[in-house]
């Protein structure tokens, strides 16, 4: 059974007297263990997919099955806890606390979980190892460089080992050369067992992934995988 599967799924806005389809019947399925990037123009519906399967938006119809959970029909408190435990989001603007520490910062989807202090603070410290950042832990993000502060929002990702890793345009906001240390880092994750799902313009940073979904006027458009 596949990790994510959407079907049929639309996205519907009302603007003013317009109908808005930002989604029109999207059905894709992405296994275990997958490295996918979801690539398209601006306005082409792919961030509204990944607000989707972030659990962040409902559809308007059609289903969504996340680990073989019916998704599309849960209530507000059931997305919460998928989206804390389930699903690790990485964007582009990191969106660290600025006055926390790096190891407070991973710390946070624990606290929400309701993790013990011991616990937090062991878990936390794993992943900012796993970011080769531990060295970095007691460092607030303003003593940071921006490729590191993003190690650290993905080491808060990481935390409560979800299910899913989605990155939201991660290298958006990073030097070429820093983009590139941050999207080999997604590489040795992936390597680990980690199912990636990038969301990017950027076919530089698409070509990372081994499988992109690309997504035009609510639609795919195509799914191209990478030769092996």
């Amino acid at each position: 059974m596949a990790l994510i599967q959407t079907k049929d799924l639309w996205k519907t806005y009302q603007m003013g007297t317009e109908l808005i389809h930002a989604l029109q019947g999207v059905s894709i399925e992405i296994e275990r263990g997958e490295y996918v990037a979801i690539m398209g123009p601006s306005g082409s519906g792919k961030s509204t997919l990944m607000n989707l399967i972030g659990c962040l938006d409902t559809p308007s119809k059609g289903s969504y099955l996340l680990n073989e959970k019916q998704v599309s029909e849960m209530n507000d408190d059931e997305l919460a806890r998928i989206r804390n435990e389930e699903i690790g989001f990485v964007f582009q603007t990191f969106n660290l606390l600025p006055r926390a520490t790096a190891l407070h910062n991973v710390e946070l989807p624990l606290i929400y979980a309701g993790v013990s202090a011991k616990v937090r603070g062991e878990r936390a410290a794993q992943a900012l190892d796993k970011v080769e950042l531990a060295d970095r832990k007691s460092h607030r993000p303003n003593q940071l460089s921006g490729g590191q502060r993003q190690r650290v929002a993905i080491a808060r990702a990481l935390v409560n080992n979800p299910s899913i890793l989605l990155a939201d345009e991660p290298t958006g906001n990073l030097d070429s050369k820093t983009g590139v240390e941050i999207m080999s880092l997604f590489e040795r994750l992936h390597q680990a067992g980690n199912t990636i799902v990038l969301v990017t313009h950027e076919p530089e940073v698409a070509a990372h992934a081994y499988r992109s979904i690309h997504i035009r006027d609510g639609q795919v458009e195509k799914d191209v995988r990478r030769a092996a």
